[in-house]
C-alpha cells in the first residue's frame, strides 16, 4: 500500500521545497520508490518533461532527488502568472485556458478530479508519494475549495508535517496560529512540525521546543539548522529576495529582472549579478534579459522603465547583451501576437511571431567549439533570423539562436546553467560546476542528523 506524506508549510517560502527533497533523498538511500507531487502550482520556474508538458521547476529537482524522470503527473495543476489577476492554466502539462483569478475555483470539480487522478497514477507505481503544500495550510477562506492543502492530504489519507521558519521571526505564533485556526479534523491530519532554518546553537531552543509541543499538542520532529552551501532551484521568485548581496562569480554582469521573468533559475552560477529594475549608473560587462511569460508585456515594462534605453546604452559602451527566450525576442526588430506588436531592441536581425503552438522539449546542444550540454525549451512563438549568421549552438545538426556581434540569442533554457557556456559567454574563466548530487545528499545527510528518523518512521511510513 503506497503511503502519502504531505508537507506542509506555515506561509510562502518556509522551506517546504527544500524539506521535501530531502526526505524524498532520504527515503531514496533507503531503497523506497519515492515520488513528488504537488496538485497545484504557481510558478513560471518550469521545466519540460521528455514524456511532453511542462511542470513547475521544483516538482522536477525533487524528481531528480528521488531517482526518477519528471511527470506531468507529480505537477497536475500549473498556473502561470501573466498579469496580476490571471493566469495560465496547465493541466496535466498542457495548457487548458487563461483565467481571472475570481473565475478559477468555479472550475473546482474538474480540477480536483484531475488533480486525484494524477495522485492515483502515481500511486499505482510508487511505494511513497511525497506530496508538497502551497503557501499556508492554514488559508481558511480556501477551506471549500482546496486543491493543494490539507483538503487534499484528507482525500487521499496523507499524514502531515507542518514546517516553520525561525529566520524570518515569530515561529510561536505562526506554529500555535496555525493550528488554532485549523478544524478538528484537519489537525487530526498533522502529525508532527519542523522548525526549519536554525541558526546557533539548537540547545537554546529546548525549551521552545518543549513550548510548542505543549501548545499543539504535536511533537517535533526537528530543529533543522540553516544549510549553507547548497542551492536548489527554488519554486517562485521570492527566493531572489532572500538571497545575500550580490558576491562571486558574475559581479560585473546585470540581469534585468522582469515582471513576468520566467526560469530564473537558469542564473543560478551567477551569484554575483547584480538583478536591475531600473536603470544604474555604473556599467557593467554583460547585461542579460530572461526569459519572459509575456514577451510584449515586459517589453512594454522595460520601455516605462527607461530599461530599453539603458540597455542600448550599455552596449554602446561596450557590454555585450545575452537575451534567453524572451529576452532574446525583445532583441530583435519586432515582435508581433496576432494584431499586437511592438518593436524590439533592434540588436538582432531577427523578428518574432508568435503562434499557438508551444515548444516544449529537452535537447541535447552543441557549441561550436565542441562541448556539449543539455538544455530544454519552453516557448510560443517562432523567431526568423535575416541572413547568415553565427547560431548560438547547435540542436541535432541544426543551428539554434544567434551570435551578432557583441549580441547573443537563445531558446535554449539551461545554457547558462552549464559552467562552460556560460564561461564562454561572459568571457571568463567558467565558475565551478554546481554538483546536484552532492546538494542532494547533503540535503539528506541534513534530514538524517537532525531529525528524529525514529519518531518520522512512526508517523509518517
Amino acid at each position: 500500500m503506497t503511503r502519502p506524506i504531505f508537507i506542509g508549510g506555515t506561509g510562502s517560502h518556509a522551506g517546504k521545497s527544500w524539506m521535501t527533497a530531502a526526505v524524498c533523498r532520504w527515503l531514496r538511500r533507503r531503497g523506497v520508490r519515492v515520488a513528488p507531487f504537488k496538485a497545484q502550482n504557481m510558478s513560471l520556474n518550469l521545466y519540460p518533461c521528455r514524456e511532453g508538458g511542462e511542470i513547475g521547476r521544483a516538482q522536477a529537482v525533487q524528481a531528480e532527488a528521488c531517482g526518477v524522470e519528471p511527470s506531468a503527473d507529480m505537477n497536475p495543476i500549473l498556473l502561470k502568472p501573466n498579469a496580476d489577476t490571471a493566469s495560465q492554466v496547465v493541466v496535466n502539462g498542457k495548457v487548458w485556458r487563461d483565467l481571472a483569478a475570481r473565475d478559477y475555483y468555479a472550475h473546482f470539480p474538474f480540477l480536483l478530479e484531475q488533480a486525484l487522478a494524477a495522485f492515483r497514477r502515481l500511486e499505482a507505481r510508487y511505494e511513497v508519494v511525497v506530496m508538497e503544500g502551497a503557501g499556508s495550510i492554514a488559508e481558511i477562506n480556501f477551506r471549500e475549495v482546496d486543491l493543494v492543502n490539507l483538503g487534499l492530504a484528507r482525500r487521499v489519507d496523507a499524514r502531515a508535517l507542518l514546517v516553520a521558519d525561525i529566520d524570518r521571526g515569530g515561529v510561536f505564533a505562526s506554529v500555535v496560529g496555525t493550528f488554532c485556526v485549523l478544524e478538528r479534523e484537519e489537525r487530526d491530519v498533522v502529525r508532527a512540525f519542523a522548525i526549519n532554518r536554525f541558526r546557533g546553537d539548537a540547545a537554546l531552543f529546548e525549551g521552545g521546543v518543549r513550548t510548542l509541543e505543549q501548545r499543539t499538542g504535536r511533537r517535533c520532529l526537528g530543529v533543522f539548522p540553516y544549510l549553507d552551501g547548497v542551492r536548489i532551484d527554488e519554486e517562485d521568485s521570492v527566493a531572489l529576495e532572500a538571497m545575500p548581496a550580490p558576491a562571486g562569480y558574475g559581479q560585473d554582469a546585470a540581469i534585468v529582472k522582469f515582471p513576468l521573468m520566467s526560469n530564473f533559475t537558469d542564473f543560478q552560477l551567477l551569484p554575483g549579478a547584480r538583478w536591475i529594475s531600473h536603470p544604474a549608473a555604473r556599467r557593467f560587462r554583460t547585461v542579460i534579459l530572461p526569459g519572459s511569460k509575456n514577451t510584449l508585456s515586459d517589453l512594454r515594462w522595460m520601455r516605462l522603465r527607461g530599461l530599453d534605453r539603458w540597455v542600448m546604452e550599455q552596449h554602446a559602451h561596450g557590454a555585450r547583451v545575452i537575451g534567453i527566450c524572451g529576452g532574446y525576442q525583445m532583441m530583435g526588430e519586432r515582435v508581433a501576437d496576432g494584431g499586437r506588436n511592438a518593436a524590439g531592441l533592434g540588436l538582432l536581425p531577427a523578428r518574432t511571431e508568435m503562434s499557438p503552438v508551444k515548444t516544449t522539449r529537452v535537447v541535447n546542444a552543441r557549441m561550436a567549439s565542441g562541448h556539449d550540454f543539455r538544455a530544454y525549451e519552453i516557448h510560443m512563438g517562432v523567431t526568423a533570423i535575416e541572413g547568415v549568421h553565427e547560431p548560438f549552438a547547435y540542436v541535432g545538426g541544426s543551428g539554434e539562436g544567434i551570435r551578432h556581434g557583441r549580441c547573443a540569442g537563445t531558446y535554449l533554457h539551461g545554457a547558462l546553467e552549464d559552467p562552460v557556456v556560460l564561461g564562454e559567454l561572459l568571457g571568463e574563466a567558467p565558475p565551478p560546476a554546481a554538483d546536484r548530487e552532492a546538494a542532494y545528499g547533503r540535503l539528506a545527510d541534513w534530514f538524517e542528523q537532525h531529525a528524529d528518523t525514529a519518531l518520522f518512521e512512526e508517523l509518517f511510513l
